[in-house]
């Protein structure tokens, strides 16, 4: 039994785990829809040839390029694709013209990788401040430092990959614009997650985590009216993903994604109520963080080494999860977690079963 009728739905558009997957911040299961797109488009360039089966899909990739746009908040034409959230941000990255040293604020869940394309081209990177102990960032006082100095740009990670922690982007977005400051966006924890259209100037994500597209898509998109001056051009591309991942986005339009943000963020909240107190693990979110990615701190004293063998037993029982090690956000500490991230069709048992095996661990 699943937590709720859509996540009976969505189980039912998908082939039968052979686990209990509770990790779609790492890569969400397609559904058998968007298999079959992806192969039935590979069998067409092998009988056409490439540009042809693609000429022939032209209508299809329109209309999964209107309906990932609409998702995040741009046109169409302001989409481009690459093959991940990571080789996005390179491709904006090496074609903005910025100064020399650049300047760029950063929250505390900023992603490491991210962190180290910054240190790569030479930018100087602040620290935006905190609002609370969970990392969201403090608006009112971005607010005030945007009044004495003004970075070249803010970039925030909207959900992080070691916590699930949703920051205010919205409101970062408009107290940054009021003083000319452009705002990039990760989002390739976000999109298919939680609400995406916040006006930032530049997003970029990922199509295989929440949407449950194929891996191997990435997408960023500019506004035309961006404070940022700077064009990303598509390269050539995995036409059988873009169409498998247009096939991921119309079937979270079909279900209602706003139904789809309420029922992850409940899955959430519910999750996060059955893992606190449990064993000597900490539940790092609030409760009513409306995301579905959940984190817990170790039994004190526990490293990563420790961390990797409690994800391994875990598997061995059948229960798939993340240990999230402190690279992927080294400005919030050095503590490793363990991420638990499930999709739609979680089921109670599950949960239940997650809680049982951690209780017996660390003591």
């Amino acid at each position: 039994m699943y937590c709720s009728e859509l996540g009976n739905q969505w189980h039912a558009a998908r082939a039968e785990p052979s686990l209990a997957h509770l990790d779609a911040a790492s890569a969400g299961r397609s559904s058998r829809a968007v298999i079959a797109t992806i192969t039935k488009h590979l069998e067409r360039e092998s009988e056409w040839g490439a540009y042809v089966a693609a000429a022939d899909e032209a209508d299809a990739l329109a209309a999964g390029r209107r309906a990932l746009a609409s998702l995040v908040g741009h046109t169409p034409e302001e989409l481009s694709f690459r093959d991940s959230a990571r080789t996005s941000l390179r491709a904006l990255l090496n074609m903005w013209v910025l100064p020399m040293s650049p300047t760029v604020w950063v929250a505390k869940n900023e992603f490491g990788p991210n962190l180290a394309e910054f240190e790569r081209r030479d930018f100087a990177v602040r620290v935006l401040p905190d609002a609370d102990v969970y990392g969201h960032v403090d608006v009112d006082s971005l607010e005030n430092m945007l009044q004495f100095d003004q970075p070249d740009f803010i970039h925030v990670c909207h959900i992080g990959s070691a916590s699930g922690v949703v920051q205010p982007v919205a409101e970062i977005v408009e107290v940054a614009h009021a003083v000319g400051v452009p705002v990039v966006v990760d989002m390739a924890q976000s999109v298919g997650h939680v609400p995406t259209v916040t006006g930032a100037d530049i997003v970029y994500g990922t199509s295989r985590k929440w949407l449950t597209g194929p891996r191997g898509v990435g997408f960023v998109a500019v506004r035309a009216d961006s404070l940022a001056r700077t064009e990303v051009d598509s390269s050539d591309s995995f036409i059988a993903g873009q169409l498998g991942l247009g096939t991921a986005v119309a079937e979270v339009l079909e279900f209602g994604q706003q139904k789809v943000f309420r029922e992850l963020a409940a899955i959430g909240e519910t999750t996060r109520e059955r893992l606190r107190g449990v064993g000597s693990w900490e539940v790092v979110e609030p409760n009513s963080e409306p995301s579905a990615l959940v984190t817990l701190a170790p039994p004190p004293g526990w490293g990563v080494a420790d961390l990797e063998a409690a994800r391994d037993k875990l598997l061995e029982t059948g229960i798939l999860v993340t240990a999230a090690d402190s690279w992927r956000a080294p400005l919030a500490g050095d503590q490793p977690h363990l991420r638990i991230s499930p999709h739609l069709d979680v089921r109670p048992d599950q949960l239940d079963a997650l809680a049982a095996a951690i209780r017996t661990m660390g003591y």
